[in-house]
């Protein structure tokens, strides 16, 4: 089996406090957090005891990670494993940068968001440059909200080229065509986040070959979907992959549209779907979606 698997565990705890963030907002208990810790080595024994399957992962904590050791960890061993294509999570980068030195960066990427007023400019544009230097995979982007364009644009002009800068649209905020076409200018592929895109009744990878797991190891087709495919640790999720078609009205996330096949996104980011890197070959252009 070839498989995408979005690993979402119970960790909700984060160094920042970006009031434009649609994640949870607490401060994990230690029991908490060693609940969290033991539901991710659960999760990545599995992955390791897999090797019958190729899988590619992708960590979509609602807090950040990379500030707790055991992530640090889980990802530096996964990326040494023969049957992992590739092993992703998203980040806000405020963590150190050394662990990558344990990691193969054939396989290991990262998904990077700035958010500007919680970190330094030259702080994290640093740790960029870092990642660039040790060839590691990774995409960097930010929120599109008036008050960020001109740090996105600076960013977009001290990052290597070579690196994508990806712009999500704020969640309730209504673009012009004049502010689209400014962020537009500097992620080509913008417009599909724009709009929310009509999904209802259309075919979608999810449930067939991509799906999320939560802590627990209940299956489900992705995030935004609450019905259950069945558990990854009795095998029972395996009887439900099957093509089927999206049963929401719109799906507005870039994590849950970019496997609808209605869309092109599957060539557009093609070897790099999971940390948002576009192929060489389209990196530049400019996006045309239906």
């Amino acid at each position: 089996m070839d498989l995408s698997i979005l690993y979402r565990g119970p960790l909700a705890s984060c160094d920042y406090d970006c009031p434009y963030c649609p994640f949870a907002k607490r401060r994990d208990s230690r029991e908490q957090l060693r609940a969290d810790r033991a539901a991710l080595e659960r999760f990545a024994g599995w992955a390791t005891a897999q090797t019958g399957d190729r899988l590619s992962l992708l960590f979509t904590p609602w807090g950040e990670g990379l500030v707790r050791s055991w992530y640090r960890r889980t990802l530096a061993e996964l990326s040494h494993l023969p049957h992992i294509r590739r092993v992703a999570i998203q980040t806000n980068l405020s963590c150190r940068t050394d662990w990558l030195e344990d990691a193969d960066p054939n396989t290991l990427a990262l998904w990077c968001t700035y958010h500007p007023g919680q970190t330094p400019y030259d702080r994290f544009l640093a740790k960029c440059r870092d990642l660039a230097d040790r060839s590691v995979r990774h995409s960097v982007g930010v929120v599109g909200l008036p008050e960020h364009l001109a740090e996105a644009r600076r960013l977009r002009a001290d990052l290597p080229d070579h690196v994508y800068l990806w712009i999500n649209a704020a969640e309730g905020h209504t673009y012009t065509d004049a502010e689209a076409d400014g962020w537009t200018a500097i992620d080509p592929h913008f417009p599909y986040s724009r709009h929310p895109h009509r999904s209802a009744g259309l075919p979608c990878r999810t449930g067939e070959s991509v799906i999320s797991v939560d802590g627990e190891g209940t299956v489900r087709r992705c995030h935004f979907v609450p019905a259950e495919l069945g558990n990854l640790y009795d095998g029972s999720y395996r009887r439900a992959l099957r093509p089927r078609a999206c049963p929401l009205a719109v799906c507005e996330c870039h994590i849950g549209y970019v496997h609808l096949e209605s869309l092109p996104l599957y060539d557009t980011f093609a070897g790099g779907v999971l940390e948002r890197i576009p192929a060489p070959r389209v990196q530049l252009l400019r996006a045309t979606p239906p």
